[in-house]
């Protein structure tokens, strides 16, 4: 389907990567993985043709059509309502609509047989571009990304980056490309979303390139992983735990025949230099010389920095009780958030706070953290001091500092060194400490707000969604270190290895209850499926109960309409026969013998009369009947 030969790509003199060669082929998932700013991205840029390769060349079939999501479509600006900007995927439908709309209003004008065959070749043509099923196919897949009914009329504009980024995604995937270049699928989209989207990709036909630090979203869509490190991608089979593996092998006998040949090398140089100025050894020293010249070198495997051995300090414990929450409730006017929902968080819980976006999570911390209205008691236990993440914290940020004096001066008990190991953990190492925060991106700032959080030797911590732009080698140092952290937290995640890694308890909100899980995310995974299908069989035998009871009634129903049926019939019958007995009373009057005969006629009339009332009251009850 798709070939790069030897591919290089350079920024100036700095190349990302060199002699790339590899194929993907049809039914190819790939998750590309790798550290932040080793060219994840850019790859798929260059698959795309938006860059041109600096070496070498990437090569496709004819006709292949490539579909891209990327960050660049936030700057899509739309009036319309999502529906119709999903719909925009079925393009050359849209444009056979209009088409078949104009002939028919020129058919309603003036019919023409040229005309009329025309649009029954175009209407043939919009049903094989999938017309008649765009409206529902769009709607669909909205729904499966988050989308309510009532939000498929709103216009674009209206909804946030992350809403706008699943548009988009939901337009992309309509369009049904041979190629899908996915870039960070996941980071707008909340659990039950992330799981639809799983099931969607394991079903699709084409081929599939993602690039995506979620290690349980890779896990569940990928045939294949492809790391890129060291200006060189290597692609592994399988998913991402299947790559970790593998990779953990190929390191191991890479570093054993690294040894084994530095030691030869060693070797060999020692021969050379002790025996290249004796006349009898010369020619076996120059010999070991052209010998250590041919040698294909094996290289160092590169150190793995995704472990530092640091903890997040504690300045004091608190008491037992860290929280209590009573009776919480929480409207934004007619919208319910929380109904009198209760919790107890004691020190040492860790809590994984989970669910659809929209259900109040963010809003939960907030009011935790007492910067949210609510009804209800708040009670914050003995000696807690609480540091809080969330993304308007971005906003306390001093545009003016460098990124280690923001740290500097937030943590002042804390060693330089020790805040530039901690920078290094959220991917700031080197000059990069020393860069204005007024430069920074927004996934840049959001870093540098975590890094003020995790030092601020709070012994409870709100954490929202803090894997948000961290690459796997971060996340797995936040996990080491919230791992180690003596404190109390809940964290706002829908990175589920993060979850399983980090929590004891899993809280969620159900029919606007604040409602808990004691146990671990995996536990809680298994439980809710648990759950579900036992749910799924109840209604399953309600639905059946229900059934039986409704043919039941249906069979007593059926036995009805048929006796109703023939009664039905039977009126038919007789008031067929009355109007063609007064057909022929008729007739009779009509004749010169009758009207000339007037005993005749008086008895015809009468007779005439006497039917047609019979007629009227046959058609009265031919009518309740079949009305009822």
């Amino acid at each position: 389907m798709l070939t790069l030969n030897n591919v290089g790509f350079a920024f100036g003199n700095r190349f990302l990567y060199r002699n790339v060669s590899f194929q993907i082929h049809d039914g190819d998932k790939i998750g590309l993985i790798g550290a932040n700013g080793t060219g994840k991205s850019t790859l798929l840029r260059l698959i795309n043709k938006e860059y041109s390769c600096t070496e070498g060349e990437i090569t496709s079939i004819k006709g292949i059509t490539i579909g891209f999501l990327n960050q660049d479509l936030l700057s899509y600006q739309s009036e319309k309502p999502i529906l119709e900007v999903a719909m925009e995927a079925y393009s050359e439908a849209l444009a056979l609509q209009k088409e078949i709309d104009a002939l028919i209003e020129q058919l309603e004008q003036e019919y023409d047989e040229k005309l009329a065959y025309q649009m029954g070749e175009k209407q043939a043509e919009f049903e094989h571009k999938g017309g008649y099923e765009m409206e529902h196919k769009s709607a669909e897949i909205l729904a499966g990304l988050g989308f309510s009914a009532q939000d498929l009329t709103k216009p674009l504009s209206s909804f946030s980056g992350g809403w706008r980024m699943r548009v988009m995604l939901a337009k992309i995937l309509l369009q049904k490309p041979n190629l899908l270049l996915l870039d960070e699928p996941t980071n707008h989209l909340d659990l039950p979303s992330i799981q639809w989207l799983e099931e969607y990709i394991r079903n699709y036909q084409g081929a599939i390139v993602i690039v995506s630090h979620d290690r349980n979203f890779l896990d569940r869509v990928t045939n294949k992983t492809a790391e890129v490190a060291f200006e060189k991608i290597t692609l592994y089979n399988g998913n991402y735990s299947a790559f970790v593996e593998q990779k953990a092998e190929r390191m191991a006998v890479q570093q054993a025949q690294y040894k084994n040949q530095q030691q030869k090398i060693k070797e060999l140089e020692r021969f050379i230099e002790r025996f290249k100025a004796k006349a009898t050894k010369a020619t076996q020293a120059q010999s070991r010389v052209k010998m250590l010249e041919r040698m294909e070198k094996v290289e160092k495997v590169e150190e793995d920095n995704s472990h530092i051995d640091f903890k997040f300090v504690v300045s004091s414990p608190s008491g037992k009780d860290v929280l209590r929450l009573e009776n919480v409730s929480k409207s934004y006017n007619e919208v319910k958030v929380f109904s009198r929902s209760d919790a107890i968080l004691m020190r040492g819980d860790k809590v994984g706070l989970i669910g659809a976006n929209g259900k109040g999570k963010s809003t939960l911390l907030r009011i935790i953290a007492g910067t949210e209205s609510f009804q209800g008691n708040r009670q914050i236990g003995y000696n807690v001091k609480m540091g809080f993440f969330a993304q308007h914290q971005l906003e306390s940020l001093n545009l003016n500092n460098d990124i280690l004096t923001e740290l500097e001066q937030h943590a002042p008990h804390l060693t330089t060194a020790y805040i530039r190991t901690i920078l290094g953990c959220f991917m700031f190492s080197g000059e990069d400490v020393f860069k204005p925060i007024k430069v920074l991106s927004g996934g840049e700032k959001s870093r540098v707000a975590l890094a003020k959080t995790l030092t601020s030797e709070a012994n409870f911590l709100l954490l929202d969604e803090p894997t948000n732009h961290l690459d796997m080698v971060s996340i797995n140092m936040l996990i080491q270190a919230l791992e180690q952290y003596e404190g109390t937290y809940i964290v706002i995640s829908h990175d589920r290895y993060f979850l399983s890694q980090v929590t004891n308890k899993i809280w969620y909100i159900e029919n606007y209850q604040l409602k808990e899980y004691p146990g671990s995310y995996q536990e809680y995974e298994e439980w809710y499926k648990t759950r579900q299908e036992a749910l799924k069989n109840e209604q399953n035998t309600k639905n059946t109960v229900k059934f039986e009871k409704n043919n039941a009634v249906t069979a007593q129903e059926n036995k009805v309409k048929s006796n109703s049926k023939k009664q039905i019939e039977q009126l038919e019958n007789e008031i067929t026969q009355k109007e063609q007995k007064l057909v022929s009373i008729e007739r009779e009057l009509a004749l010169p013998e009758t009207y000339q005969n007037k005993d005749k006629f008086e008895k015809l009339s009468k007779e005439y009369d006497a039917v047609k009332l019979q007629l009227d009251e046959l058609m009265k009850e031919w009518e309740n009947s079949v009305i009822n």
